[in-house]
C-alpha cells in the first residue's frame, strides 16, 4: 500500500476507531409502554460534572443537625409537597414538570469520579480496574455502552445528523477521558459525535466536519467523492482494524454533515431571539441546552450536555477543577456561581420545551457522578473550616421531566441525614432502565463480535411509578 492511501484510507473514519471493534446489535422499533402513552422521540441527559450535592439543591434536610444541612433553606414550588433550594427560584416556578428522585443509591469502589461516571452513564458497575488504575483507567473497547449509544443504536438513523450529540467538551481533560461515554462493544459507528464550546465564546459551538475549509465548496466536494472509488482495494487491507461497512457508515455520516444545511444551522444559536438568549443565559451551559432543543427540534434522539466549568474561576475558590466538585467553599461556590447558572439554564430548558408543545416527547434526566458527602467539612480544604463537602456515591438525586414522566412528584426519600437511600431505593441502572423505558427500547439484546446473545442491561427495572 502506498503512503498516500494508507494516510486517507485511515482518515476516513469520521468518528475514529479508537474504542473497539463494530458489533450488530438487533434493531428494535419503539413501541408504546403504557397503553395511551407514545415513547418519547428524544432524550437530553444534562449531566452535572463533578459531582452536584444533592443536599443542597434537591434533597433538603433542614431538621438535620448544622453541620449536615448547611445554611440553604428550603422553598415553595409551583408542586405542592416539592420542595427546592432557595438559589434555585427560577427553576422552582417549573417544578411541576419536575420528578425528584432522591433515592438513588450509586456506590462504587472508590468513591470517586471515574467510576461514578461510568456507573450513572452505562448503567453497569465498575469493575476492579477502576480501583488498580485509578484515573489511568482508559474507556476500553469491551467496556459496557453509554445509554445514549443504545438508544441512537436502536433508532432509524437521522437523515443529516448522528443519533447521539454530546456537547459541549468530552469529560475530562486528557489523559484522563472519563469511562462510560462512548459505544465501547456496540461499536464505534454508535460513538456521539462531539461538540465543542468555550466559556469565552458561548455562542460559537463547533464539532466536526460542521464545515467545509480551505475554499472547498459543495460542488467541489461533490466531484472529489468519485475519488473515494479508487480507495475499494485499500479499504480491503484494513479489515483487521474495522469492517468495510463501518468505515462506509463513517463516510457517509462525514459526507452528510458536510453536504447539510441542516447541518450547520441546528448549532447556530445566533439564529434565536435576543430574548432567549438572555433567558438561558449567554453561557457555555446555558447555550449548550440551548442548542440541545434545537437539535430536538430536528429530531436527533440522544443529546448529552456535560457541564463544563471554570477552572480559572473557580478552581482555587472551590478547591476543585471548576465544576461541580465543591471540595471547599461549597455554599459559597454554590450560591454566587454554580447554582445561579444552572437554575437559569435548566428552568428555560423546561419551560421552553413546554411552551413549544415539545416535553411530552422529550425526556429530560439531570444526574451527576455522586452526590456530595452530607457531613460538611473535608480534609483536603482544611476539614469543617474550609466548608466543603467531599465525595459521595451512596446517595444522589436525580431529576426527570417530560417523555410522559409525571411532574410535581418526589419519588423515595433518603435517610435524615440525607447520607443513604431509604424509601424505595434505586441505582443508576434503574434509572438507565428508565431512560430505555421511555424511549420505547425494550429489546436489550446485542450480539458480539463472534455472534454471542448479551444483554445490555440486567438486573434492574424501569421506574415505572414515574409515569
Amino acid at each position: 500500500m502506498q503512503r498516500r492511501q494508507f494516510l486517507v484510507a485511515s482518515g476516513l473514519g469520521f468518528a475514529g476507531m479508537t474504542f473497539g471493534s463494530p458489533t450488530p446489535a438487533v434493531s428494535a422499533a419503539p413501541a408504546p409502554t403504557t397503553p395511551g402513552r407514545k415513547p418519547a422521540k428524544s432524550t437530553i441527559l444534562f449531566f452535572l460534572c463533578g459531582g452536584a450535592s444533592h443536599m443542597d439543591m434537591w434533597d433538603m434536610k433542614p431538621e438535620a443537625p448544622l453541620d449536615y444541612r448547611g445554611p440553604f433553606q428550603p422553598i415553595q414550588t409551583s408542586a405542592p409537597g416539592v420542595h427546592l433550594s432557595e438559589h434555585l427560584p427560577l427553576l422552582a416556578k417549573q417544578a411541576h414538570h419536575l420528578a425528584l428522585v432522591n433515592s438513588v443509591g450509586g456506590t462504587v469502589n472508590t468513591n470517586d469520579h471515574h467510576a461514578g461516571y461510568y456507573y450513572n452513564l452505562t448503567g453497569h458497575i465498575p469493575d476492579q480496574t477502576f480501583v488498580t488504575k485509578g484515573n489511568n483507567r482508559t474507556p476500553q473497547p469491551d467496556d459496557w455502552p453509554y445509554m445514549g449509544s443504545v438508544v441512537a443504536s436502536r433508532r432509524p438513523a437521522h437523515p443529516n445528523l448522528p443519533n447521539a450529540i454530546s456537547l459541549p467538551h468530552m469529560p475530562s481533560r486528557a489523559p484522563y477521558t472519563r469511562p462510560g461515554q462512548f459505544a465501547a462493544r456496540l461499536g464505534v459507528e454508535h460513538d456521539p459525535m462531539y461538540i465543542q464550546g468555550t466559556r469565552e465564546e458561548p455562542l460559537k459551538l463547533r464539532g466536526p466536519a460542521l464545515s467545509l475549509e480551505g475554499g472547498i465548496t459543495a460542488d467541489r466536494l461533490t466531484d472529489r467523492i468519485s475519488l473515494l472509488e479508487q480507495l475499494d482495494s485499500a479499504r480491503r487491507q484494513f479489515d483487521d482494524f474495522a469492517s468495510i461497512s463501518t468505515m462506509n457508515q463513517h463516510q457517509e455520516r462525514a459526507l452528510s454533515l458536510l453536504m447539510s444545511a441542516q447541518s450547520t444551522s441546528a448549532f447556530d444559536v445566533q439564529q434565536e431571539k435576543p430574548a432567549t438568549l438572555e433567558r438561558y443565559g449567554k453561557t457555555i451551559n446555558g447555550m449548550s441546552l440551548l442548542v440541545a432543543r434545537r437539535l430536538v427540534e430536528v429530531g436527533v434522539p440522544f443529546i448529552t450536555v456535560f457541564w463544563k466549568g471554570d477552572l480559572r474561576a473557580l478552581g482555587k475558590k472551590c478547591k476543585s477543577a471548576g465544576s461541580w466538585d465543591t471540595h471547599g467553599n461549597n455554599f459559597q461556590c454554590l450560591k454566587e456561581d454554580l447554582l445561579p447558572e444552572f437554575d437559569r439554564a435548566y428552568s428555560a430548558l423546561i419551560e421552553d420545551l413546554a411552551e413549544r408543545g415539545l416535553i411530552d416527547d422529550t425526556l429530560v434526566l439531570v444526574t451527576s457522578e455522586m452526590g456530595r458527602k452530607p457531613k460538611i467539612g473535608d480534609p483536603r480544604s482544611g476539614g469543617k473550616s474550609g466548608a466543603g463537602r467531599d465525595h459521595w456515591t451512596h446517595c444522589l438525586t436525580d431529576v426527570l421531566a417530560g417523555g410522559g414522566i409525571q411532574g410535581g412528584q418526589t419519588f423515595g426519600a433518603s435517610d435524615k441525614h440525607g447520607e443513604y437511600p431509604k424509601d424505595k431505593p434505586v441505582t443508576p441502572a434503574d434509572i438507565t432502565h428508565t431512560v430505555y423505558h421511555a424511549m420505547g427500547i425494550h429489546d436489550l439484546t446485542a450480539y458480539d463480535k463472534l455472534g454471542r446473545l448479551y444483554f445490555l442491561l440486567d438486573k434492574s427495572r424501569p421506574i415505572t411509578e414515574l409515569f
